[in-house]
């Protein structure tokens, strides 16, 4: 995990400084006297791959989202109403599925992250790089935030809608729901459950980016490559 979103920890705010030429030209850069522009967006480049598909990849196994308490989806507020009244009337199992399929659903639709993120990362300008450069402790999460979301969105919700269509989640809570409402002194619910598994497992992937971001840009430890510590020497000399 530590030697993965090293491209993504170039970002670091930067308030008094001259020209990013002007940075780059005072990094040694070992036989070639310094980084280009070239080098930079490589190094870039070659850090998110490996991070996307080492840490992005682990949220796709069994377990990936329901046992890793960073990104576990829990219920919907509303649903934590159901869970309640269920556990009272005797059905917490069918609680406990519940919450297990909606984990499920998320580590299959996040399969589909990957070839989205390799875009993303293939159209990285030197411009881009320069703001990631500029820009706080997040913001080259932010940059593929920005730059995947809405492809994200479009592929993760029509997989967690069938996936909780064929294990039953939906009907599962649909009658849950129905169970809860027609209980005493309860209000009414009516949750999209799709949009809300989407949004937790967008929103999950963001954080295992992030985590390493800020994680790995700390960490002169975790450069492992000449290319890496030339890269970080720029934030290190700001």
């Amino acid at each position: 995990m530590k030697n993965s979103f090293i491209v993504l920890f170039i970002a670091i705010a930067i308030t008094s400084c001259g020209s990013l030429n002007e940075i780059v030209n005072s990094i040694p850069g070992g036989n070639s006297g310094v980084l280009s522009e070239d080098q930079i967006g490589l190094g870039l480049k070659q850090a998110l791959n490996q991070g996307i598909n080492t840490e992005v990849s682990k949220l796709t196994a069994t377990d990936g989202f329901f046992k890793n308490e960073l990104v576990k989806i829990l219920l919907p507020e509303e649903l934590r109403k159901v869970d309640s009244g269920l556990r009272k009337i005797g059905l917490s199992s069918v609680a406990d599925e519940g919450l297990k399929l909606l984990n499920r659903a998320a580590e299959d639709a996040t399969k589909e992250a990957v070839p989205i993120f390799v875009d993303a990362v293939k159209n990285i300008s030197f411009n881009d790089a320069k703001q990631i450069l500029l820009g706080d402790e997040r913001a080259a999460t932010a940059y593929l935030e920005n730059a995947t979301q809405q492809a994200l969105y479009a592929k993760f919700s029509p997989i967690i809608n069938k996936k909780l269509g064929e294990v039953g989640a939906t009907e599962l809570w649909s009658g849950a729901i129905n169970k809860y409402n027609s209980l005493p002194l309860t209000s009414d619910v009516n949750p999209d459950l799709t949009d809300y598994v989407t949004q937790q497992a967008l929103q999950g992937v963001y954080k295992v980016i992030a985590k390493e971001e800020i994680e790995i840009r700390g960490n002169v430890s975790e450069r492992r490559t000449d290319l890496l510590k030339r890269v970080f020497a720029l934030q290190d000399k700001i």
